[in-house]
């Protein structure tokens, strides 16, 4: 008897009082296999909602974008910018070292009496003789065409920039038909031979482009001080026609380089790139600046001036540096 008491009364201590239903309440079906997966369809049908919106949002912006580029750049009627067969403008360097760019076409017998539209019959490929980094030249662009352009150069290759904006990009904007535009390109380093091309290309229509290779190469003697635009200097000069051989004046010019003589814009630019010694000229007896003889067709030359007897007339100048002040 005792023995079955004392087994009931250990059985009973692990039974309680307490329903299990309440002590142990099921978690209901609809929290466990429900409840997430909808937060989850939610979440995901709400993500998808967000997608939507910035695409759109997006894609409108885009659209927005494109037709604000495209009113910036708007298509170029290619025959507007096309003449005979080639683009209406021209690229060309002052000097007297330039020829055919690929050996297509010879130059003419008589410069001044062409009846085309066109200065040279094609591109060109220039000869820089340079005397030292920080040497300059002048590069000139044409506008033969019948219509204003917006021209984006470009220089491919190293060592030369474009002095205006130290860089190798010049943006000519609007530039009016028949007009010329002169610039000065600097070398940065003292290279000893390279090549570089000079790209004037359409701004709406970049494939329209005129190409100008230029060959660099070091001089016989480096000079430490180099003419730039602006900078006062004393020459001595002698022209003639290009055509016939006739000299037509010489004489001494005192101004700043890139200052036009007279009605010639071409002149003073034909001293950008003149070099001279430390002692500028300014030493009785010592003769150390350079020469060099440059090339001007008639919009840089005479072309200008209105029933001039030299209007027509191509211009080789020779120049020589005599002095170059320190100060204007």
């Amino acid at each position: 008897m005792m023995v079955g008491l004392g087994k009931r009364f250990v059985t009973r201590s692990w039974i309680s009082d307490t329903p299990d239903e309440v002590e142990h309440p099921p978690v209901p079906l609809g929290i466990n296999e429900m409840v997430v997966p909808r937060i989850s369809i939610l979440l995901s049908i709400s993500t998808i909602i967000v997608i939507l919106l910035s695409s759109i949002w997006i894609g409108l912006d885009a659209h927005k974008f494109l037709n604000n580029l495209e009113e910036s750049f708007e298509s170029v009627d290619e025959s507007m910018i096309e003449m005979d067969g080639r683009w209406a403008w021209e690229v060309d360097m002052l000097f007297d070292t330039c020829d055919s760019r690929e050996g297509d076409w010879t130059w003419p017998e008589n410069l001044s009496s062409q009846d085309d539209l066109f200065l040279y019959p094609g591109e060109l490929r220039c000869d820089w003789e340079h005397q030292g980094q920080g040497d300059t030249s002048s590069i000139v662009v044409y506008n033969r065409g019948n219509q204003t352009l917006d021209l984006l150069l470009e220089i491919a290759g190293a060592d030369v920039l474009f002095s205006e904006t130290e860089d190798t990009q010049y943006l000519i904007n609007e530039m009016p038909s028949g007009d010329s535009v002169i610039l000065e390109v600097l070398l940065t380093e003292d290279v000893s031979e390279g090549e570089i091309t000079v790209i004037a290309s359409h701004v709406s229509l970049i494939s329209a482009e005129v190409r100008l290779d230029v060959t660099i190469f070091q001089g016989a003697e480096a000079r430490t001080i180099h003419i730039e635009e602006g900078d006062r200097v004393e020459v001595e000069y002698t022209v003639w026609n290009a055509d016939t051989g006739e000299e037509l004046d010489s004489g001494t010019w005192t101004e700043n380089a890139g200052d036009p003589w007279m009605s010639i814009e071409g002149f003073g630019w034909s001293t950008i790139g003149l070099d001279i010694d430390d002692d500028r000229g300014l030493i009785p007896g010592v003769q150390s600046g350079t020469s060099h003889i440059t090339l001007l067709p008639p919009p840089i030359g005479y072309g200008n001036s209105d029933g001039h007897e030299l209007q027509d007339v191509w211009l080789r100048f020779e120049v020589n540096l005599e002095r170059a002040p320190l100060s204007g």
